[in-house]
């Protein structure tokens, strides 16, 4: 008897332990949301350029995409419509897969291969293979298995991308005999950033050259020049905004979209940087809340990621073509020199040409992509830049926040009011070309998830 007793106790046991590991595996929007969040800590962390962080953003996000669009008929690959993108591989017939799982290993696959401080990363990986494993190790390793292959073929199409190459060209050259030219700026007279980042390969759009700008205003020190009028612009509304403190509305825009990954602080010998997002990450985290707030599912989630992230991408090559092209000096260097020696702009100059303003060119691009995906007159809270201890602020639309977000350029006294609205404009006018030439879905604008 007692041996019956035993023998049913072990068959018991086993049985119940195979069907532990056997569980299905359910993968939430929250664990892709989880690993764009720890790659934006990690790129804050390793103080990556804006340019440099939406290569990042783009590329780990296709290779997610990617593996959702052969599963999902909703979906279109977008082998074929980005730039020497092919196919990925299939898996093996007759393997069981988590599409969504696949996708999810590939993106942090992508993105540990992109950043310095992989062990970061590592952790929040490491603890999901921990529960996807002993949830169904079968399914959990082919899946695996195939978000990795998958990954190595993104990979060596991302090899392809010049990217390698402009990290041995010559760096930026200064030409202080030029009074227009951009000059580097105080505190910490940093080399222009990117010089050549107009030869990374572009994802949508045809070259880095296509959405060329018209000219900003001839360079005049005239009282009565259109140049002259906007730097004088630049001044008086510093000073203006300032006069208010910290409460002044003009003051608490300025700093929502500051977007400084690196700013640096002078505290009497002692030079110290405070880190922050980057213009693009700021409006990867907008996707975020749209995405949350309309209750989107792992794969419209990701394709919201994707397009955006694209959008962005190609906005700073199309942006950065043309800031090395004009070389326009900041109004800082010029203010200081002709008109108050002691004025500071309220955010810190960035490393690199004026002409057109990055942040606008990218807010216009990824305001036209949100609007397409999630509708226009969506309106949101944004709280992205809370860790950094700003408040919320609410938008009626991502129109509307891109536009807040390219005049604060000119609140903070970095941009003149011309690469302002026309940085806005080349924004939208290339995140439209992305939104015309990809089609990622079976419906256009997903309008039945809307």
């Amino acid at each position: 008897m007692k041996k019956l007793i035993l023998l049913t106790s072990i068959v018991l046991f086993f049985s119940c332990t195979e069907k532990k590991n056997e569980e299905p595996i359910t993968i939430s929007p929250e664990e892709l949301h989880a690993s764009v969040d720890k790659v934006i800590e990690i790129m804050i962390h390793d103080i990556f350029s804006p340019p440099v962080a939406s290569r990042i953003f783009a590329y780990s996000n296709i290779a997610a995409y990617e593996i959702v669009a052969l599963e999902n008929p909703e979906y279109n690959s977008l082998a074929g419509q980005v730039t020497d993108l092919t196919a990925i591989p299939k898996p093996a017939e007759n393997t069981l897969i988590n599409y969504q799982l696949s996708a999810l290993v590939a993106h942090i696959a992508i993105s540990k291969k992109l950043i310095f401080s992989e062990d970061r990363l590592e952790v929040l990986r490491d603890s999901l293979y921990n529960n996807w494993n002993t949830k169904n190790p079968d399914l959990f390793n082919a899946s695996k298995a195939y978000g990795l292959e998958v990954a190595d073929h993104i990979i060596e199409w991302m090899s392809k991308d010049n990217y390698a190459q402009t990290r041995t060209m010559p760096k930026f050259t200064v030409d202080i005999e030029d009074p227009t030219r951009w000059q580097p700026t105080p505190p910490a007279y940093i080399e222009g950033i990117e010089p050549h980042w107009n030869k990374i390969r572009p994802f949508v759009i045809d070259s880095a050259s296509q959405f060329k700008p018209i000219p900003p205003p001839a360079f005049s020190l005239e009282k009565d020049s259109d140049f002259y009028k906007e730097l004088i612009e630049v001044y008086d509304i510093s000073n203006e905004i300032t006069k208010e403190g910290d409460t002044s509305e003009g003051v608490e825009i300025a700093q929502f979209w500051d977007c400084n990954p690196y700013v640096s602080v002078t505290r009497g010998h002692l030079m110290f940087a405070t880190k922050k997002i980057t213009p693009g990450a700021h409006w990867i985290g907008i996707t975020k809340i749209a995405s949350r707030k309309t209750n989107s599912d792992f794969d419209k989630t990701l394709y919201a990621y994707t397009k955006t992230a694209m959008a962005i991408a190609d906005g700073f090559i199309s942006c950065w073509d043309e800031k090395y092209r004009s070389n326009l000096i900041r109004p800082e260097t010029l203010i200081n020199q002709h008109i108050d020696e002691n004025w500071q702009p309220l955010l810190q100059t960035p490393p690199f040409p004026e002409y057109t303003s990055g942040h606008s060119v990218v807010s216009g691009a990824a305001g036209a992509t949100l609007t397409d995906i999630f509708g226009d007159n969506f309106a949101f809270d944004d709280d992205t830049e809370v860790p950094f201890g700003l408040p919320i602020r609410s938008f009626t639309s991502f129109n509307a926040a891109a536009d807040e977000a390219a005049i604060s350029r000119m609140y903070g006294g970095i941009h003149y009011r011309a690469a302002v609205e026309v940085g806005v404009k080349q924004g939208r006018d290339l995140g439209q070309f992305v939104l015309d030439n990809l089609k990622m879905t079976s419906n256009s604008d997903l309008a039945s998830q809307k």
